[in-house]
């Protein structure tokens, strides 16, 4: 308990010690000010979390996966962060994953005592064969969950790469991993509910992990995101725009370069701008590991 006790994230915050007294206006203002906190403690730990960026792209761009492991709130950020790259870049779990202690039905409920165990993550990891040329990544408020220590442990044993991201300094989990984010978000608005700045902070760093890679894997051309899922409607207004912004081609042009693409934005990009064919197109997409850059200078 006193080992608790001692957290950053579990203090109380002398800042908000009467929140219960304030209207309604007041709370939403002085949440909003502790808030302001979190892009500063990201902004603290710029330079690991390039790092950890430097080693997940190497990692994917050989065929590896990025596995994000935590429980509760951080289980849920890295499983939402990794289901959402299949529509913004058509990545899949053949790169990222997130996995949350006691499983996808962690998600809505609470699962007691699914973090306490570090076997349970080992499990999960053989689930997934886990390999070398993987990258573990654990999420932890705390810096002391079971469950991640477990994790980051079994990865060092098969020689995995392994990251670690915590909200306070000094942590267990850092302890064993290769690369550590310690982004200090400090006591919470209301004692101990790390859901809010700490899980805030948490998903900020995961974003920008995952949206650096995918740049730098070639999912981004510009500031366009030029491997869209063009699955529904709105993605599919959304590619015809990503489409017209690249080349400078009409809507109408957009609309039947989708088309010929066989609904391929970034291969329809490069037959616009190098006159080719979709065969064509693809081809020379291949040949530059699908960077469109690279592709027009060609």
């Amino acid at each position: 308990m006193d080992q608790i006790k001692k957290l950053t994230t579990e203090l109380r915050n002398p800042n908000t010690t009467e929140i219960d007294t304030l209207s309604t206006l007041e709370m939403v203002k002085l949440i909003n000010n502790e808030d302001k906190q979190t892009i500063e403690a990201v902004y603290s730990v710029k330079e690991d979390i390039a790092n950890a960026i430097d080693i997940v792209y190497e990692a994917i761009n050989s065929g590896g996966r990025l596995i994000y492991m935590g429980a509760g709130t951080s289980g849920r950020l890295g499983v939402l962060d990794a289901s959402e790259l299949t529509p913004t870049y058509g990545v899949g779990e053949e790169s990222v994953i997130g996995v949350i202690a006691g499983g996808d039905s962690a998600l809505r409920n609470a699962i007691e005592g699914a973090e306490d165990f570090e076997s349970y993550a080992v499990e999960d990891l053989k689930k997934l064969k886990l390999t070398k040329n993987d990258v573990v990544c654990a999420i932890a408020s705390s810096g002391r969950t079971p469950y991640c220590i477990g994790a980051l442990k079994y990865a060092k044993e098969l020689g995995a790469q392994t990251i670690a991201i915590a909200n306070v300094k000094d942590s267990i989990i850092g302890t064993y991993a290769q690369t550590v984010i310690e982004a200090v978000s400090g006591p919470e608005v209301v004692a101990g509910s790390t859901r809010m700045k700490a899980g805030t902070v948490q998903k900020m760093i995961l974003n920008i992990i995952s949206t650096a890679t995918m740049i730098k894997y070639g999912k981004v051309y510009g500031n366009l995101m030029i491997d869209v899922n063009a699955s529904n409607e709105k993605l599919v207004l959304r590619a015809h725009s990503i489409i017209q912004e690249a080349t400078g081609c009409s809507e109408a042009r957009a609309i039947e370069l989708l088309e010929q693409s066989d609904k391929s934005v970034k291969v329809a990009i490069v037959m616009e701008l190098m006159d080719l064919d979709q065969e064509d197109a693809q081809t020379l997409l291949k040949v530059h590991k699908g960077r469109i850059r690279d592709a027009i200078r060609d």
